[in-house]
């Protein structure tokens, strides 16, 4: 097949087919790859539409580009990029890059709704041939950009899960920094993913080239050596290497179906959009991965088959915006070395000064000259190329291959400054760094270089010369060595969305927010200070922060000072406010609605609409749209479905949950509203039914904690006032208690509370209940596990405070330490789970005790003294109880007192008069009371 082709890679093909023979012992499949790869690049390089190979953040990709646009100077761009983020393209020139272009639906219509939301995002850095062809197409008149890859629709409909996307990070993985986190979990799209797919053959690759990584391979062995080369040399190469490794990948027949789909794809809408404008294809060039552009697809060129057919695009709604990026993010989203980026954008910088080439730039981008020569119309393409009719292209690639590399010379300046840099940078963050470790690294990247057959240091040898030097044993700062070289290499540049390509939202947000004088787009914590008492339309802006606080993901916007409760009104606040370091966030709730306002509503809509949502969820919704939006409307619907969430509700999982918000909420209307709003009276009739129907189930259920008992109780209790004032029956609550036969201690506990609290048992009873527990050695061990159920009762009966006091104080006094000292960390986990409990307990402590310690002697507890209408001994006159064993034998007391040497005579009292004295002395009284009780 290959002898049938005549051109200027024949010889090439005669010197790779003796070479395959001489390797192979004859023809082979080796002799096949070799010249199919001739094949691949001729027949690339003979198409009438310029292809153009790049790798995804080559510098030398991006030179090449640059210098190929300003010679050829073509009337169309054909670019591999999702067809559907075209209109974003014209506002990266209000950015700094890098960001990234996103397409992002939360709510998904023909895929699976696990799948939700989807999200797509195209980094753009300035060191990328992609941004070279954008801001020539925008920034030249007459020349138009077109964008030829799938849709992000179809991104999603050709992917294969269940496996994660692209962004997805291994769960046991460590967190990953904040800049490298910015994409989320999106899939990434990128132009060149020129990796070789098989395993073997990287390996091989990194072995021989004595690298670590990929990257350093392709920065040692590719970008160094094309960043001089002329158009040709670096076309036909590109070309060569993405046929390579087309070819030895492996047959996984999904990918190479995507694949070979995505270029049916891109040369469909090249011929659709040639044929439609009439464009002749010379006066165009097709920017694609150098993977791609060695396809061997029939659909392949302007003359290729038109028998692939696109597919419609789903139902999905797709919103589309630009984030901020990050060098770490990219690295991340690709799976490229870190610092590889940042070392790449250092590299696009010496090349443009070696070179004299004048990159593009969009006009009003960051850092871009004020002064721009004024645009003319684009001339007809020129210089070399591989159009039709042009003379044929000489073999560059022949000269490439057989070329010695050359060995670079050593920049002992660059390098001396690197390693006095990384010493300083270094002492910044730690490290006992002195001038000898500069040296040692100097000289350490000069042999590391030797041993791996380079002339030069390349900055991965100087990273690794670095680590070896000054690193160590440990890292005493955030930083790490590796870390503080990429910095320094150009440092992890992270872009900004300005306010103008900002979503309605966000733009909103800044809006609202103008009145604390910060500058939001800036990265890094602010602090916020509102004295709302003093400058009452701050109160807008703290409604705001509440509300980004509850959108955005936690450090967004961090309350210092201050607090929003129902009912109350705010005076003065503190916030860190990191909105700048959280854009991606803020612009993603951009695609939710145009106001902050909307988007929670949504979003409160749909937590409590949806089929897994809980009573107290729904409830947690309610409370949110009256704290944060006072919206009634919005709180009767929301608590209209929290009625329809508890009538399905089998269990009393939630009832702590949803005693505690219900509470709230009824504190707040009853001081707020003249009127209860007609939910909440539903509410309160229809779960002391409901409760009163699961309290029988709850007390014999092993898996309903104790907790949720008492939960349970405190609801039926703590309505029973406003659920009976409207129609239920008391009745209903008796019958249920009486029907609870609970079989563990701590919830026989709760019921013997529940039963005090309905006068079915006196509170004499339960104490000789309690008694009986102690005075059985046999339940002991189990008397722990009665006084966690009193502790927990005094949620729905908070009177019982005194009786628990005493409950514990016995405990402590009667239970031997084996017993007492294994409960009471559970004594402790109970009180902090419950806060409200704690209180209420030292309170009633502190009412029980004696306040001074001396009178802790001769104190008696309350418990303990005898109780009403029980016998007392009668009193003296004078305040002294009679001592009638003394006065019956008076010998015992004259021998002491002669034995402590006292004298004294015994005296007699005086009869006690019977009865009353002052009734006695003044019978007035009683008679007047007698003849008044005789008249009735």
């Amino acid at each position: 097949m290959s002898g049938t082709h005549e051109g200027p890679f024949e010889a090439l093909r005669s010197q790779l087919q003796e070479a395959a023979a001489a390797l192979a012992d004859g023809p082979d499949a080796l002799q096949g790859i070799l010249l199919g790869i001739v094949d691949d690049v001729d027949r690339a390089v003979r198409e009438p539409l310029e292809v153009f190979p790049v790798c995804h953040h080559s510098p030398a990709s991006a030179v090449a580009m640059a210098r190929r646009l300003r010679e050829k100077q073509p009337k169309v761009v054909y670019l591999e990029l999702c067809e559907d983020m075209a209109p974003l393209l014209d506002e990266l020139r209000n950015c700094r890059l890098p960001v990234a272009v996103q397409a992002f639906a939360g709510d998904i219509d023909g895929f699976p709704p696990a799948w939700a939301p989807l999200s797509v995002v195209a980094p753009v850095t300035e060191a990328s041939a992609e941004y070279q062809a954008i801001a020539y197409a925008l920034d030249t008149p007459g020349v138009e950009l077109v964008l030829v890859d799938r849709s992000s629709d179809h991104v999603f409909q050709w992917d294969a899960r269940p496996q994660q996307p692209s962004g997805a990070t291994d769960p046991d993985a460590p967190p990953a920094e904040e800049e490298a986190a910015l994409h989320g979990d999106a899939v990434g799209v990128e132009i060149g993913d020129l990796r070789p797919r098989f395993a073997e053959l990287e390996e091989h690759l990194l072995r021989h080239g004595r690298v670590r990584h990929w990257s350093e391979w392709w920065h040692q062995y590719v970008e160094l050596p094309l960043g001089d080369s002329d158009h040709d040399t670096y076309r036909q190469v590109m070309l060569l290497i993405g046929s390579l490794f087309r070819r030895l990948a492996p047959g996984d027949p999904h990918r190479v179906r995507v694949d070979e789909d995505r270029e049916r794809y891109m040369w469909t809408r090249i011929r659709e959009h040639l044929a439609a404008t009439g464009t002749d294809p010379s006066d165009g060039v097709y920017v694609c991965g150098a993977f791609h552009a060695a396809s061997r697809v029939d659909e392949f060129g302007v003359h290729g088959s038109d028998t692939f057919e696109i597919g419609p695009r789903t139902a999905t709604v797709w919103q589309h915006g630009l984030i901020p990026s990050s060098h770490a993010a990219i690295e991340a989203q690709f799976g490229l070395a870190p610092g590889s980026v940042s070392i790449a954008a250092t590299e696009w910088a010496k090349n443009l000064k070696r070179t004299g080439v004048r990159p593009y730039r969009l006009e009003g981008q960051a850092g871009a000259r004020k002064a721009k020569p004024r645009k003319t119309a684009a001339p007809r393409p020129g210089g070399t190329g591989s159009a039709a009719g042009d003379a044929p292209l000489p073999d560059r690639l022949s000269g490439f291959l057989q070329r010695p590399p050359v060995l670079d010379h050593l920049d002992e300046a660059e390098l001396l400054g690197w390693s006095v840099d990384i010493v300083r940078a270094a002492r910044r963050n730690g490290y006992l760094a002195s001038t000898a470790d500069a040296i040692a690294v100097f000289e350490t990247s000069i042999l590391l270089a030797g041993m791996r057959d380079r002339a030069k240091p390349t900055p991965y040898d100087f990273q690794d010369a670095a680590v070896t030097c000054i690193e160590k044993d440990r890292v005493p700062g955030r930083r790490d060595v590796r870390r503080l070289v990429e910095i320094m290499m150009g440092g992890d540049r992270v872009g900004q969305v300005s306010y103008a390509a900002l979503p309605p939202l966000a733009r909103d947000v800044h809006d609202r927010l103008a009145p604390l004088n910060l500058k939001l787009q800036q990265r890094g914590v602010q602090r916020a200070l509102l004295d709302i008492a003093g400058r009452p339309e701050l109160e807008q802006c703290s409604d705001v922060l509440w509300m980004l606080r509850r959108l955005l993901p936690p450090g967004a916007a961090r309350p210092i000072m201050g607090e929003r409760a129902l009912g109350e009104r705010p005076i003065q606040e503190s916030w860190d406010l990191a909105l700048g370091t959280h854009q991606r966030a803020l612009i993603e709730l951009g695609y939710e609605g145009v106001s902050i306002e909307q988007v929670l509503e949504q979003r409160l809509r749909r937590a409590a609409y949806d089929p897994q949502a809980t009573t107290a969820r729904v409830l947690e919704a309610v409370e949110d749209a009256t704290l944060y939006l006072r919206s009634r409307r919005l709180a009767d619907e929301l608590g209209a479905r929290a009625l329809e969430v508890l009538a399905t509700e089998r269990s009393v999982d939630g009832a702590p949950e949803v005693l505690r918000r219900v509470r709230r909420l009824l504190a707040y209307y009853r001081t707020s509203e003249p009127v209860l709003p007609q939910w909440i009276e539903a509410f309160a009739k229809s779960g002391y039914a409901h409760y009163c129907t699961l309290l029988p189930t709850a007390f014999a259920d092993e898996q309903a904690t104790d907790r949720q008992v008492a939960a349970t109780l405190g609801f039926l209790f703590g309505m029973e006032g406003l659920a009976l004032s409207l129609g239920c029956d008391r009745t209903q609550l008796e019958l249920a208690v009486a029907q609870s036969r609970p079989q563990e201690p701590a919830k026989r506990a709760l019921l013997w509370a529940a039963q005090v609290h309905l006068g079915r048992l006196t509170r004499g009873e339960l104490r000789s209940r309690c008694d009986e527990l102690l005075g059985n050695p046999l339940l002991l061990p189990v008397y722990p596990r009665y006084l966690s159920g009193f502790v927990q009762a005094l949620e729905p009966v908070p009177g019982l405070a005194d009786f628990v006091v005493e409950a514990v104080s016995n405990a402590f006094a009667r239970l031997p330490d084996p017993v007492l000292l294994p409960w009471l960390p559970t004594l402790i986990t109970a009180l902090r789970a419950d806060a409200e409990l704690a209180p209420l307990l030292v309170r009633e402590a502190g009412r029980i005790f004696p306040g001074r310690l001396p009178a802790l002697d001769a104190w008696v507890p309350p418990w303990r003294e005898p109780e009403p209408g029980t016998a007392v001994p009668a009193r003296r006159a004078d305040g002294g109880h009679r001592a009638a064993l003394l006065v019956a034998h008076p010998a015992a007391c004259d021998a002491v007192a002669a034995l402590l040497g006292c004298d004294g005579t015994w005296h007699v009292a005086d009869p006690v008069p019977p009865g009353a004295e002052l009734v006695g002395r003044h019978p007035e009284t009683a008679a007047a009371l007698e003849a008044l009780m005789a008249a009735t």
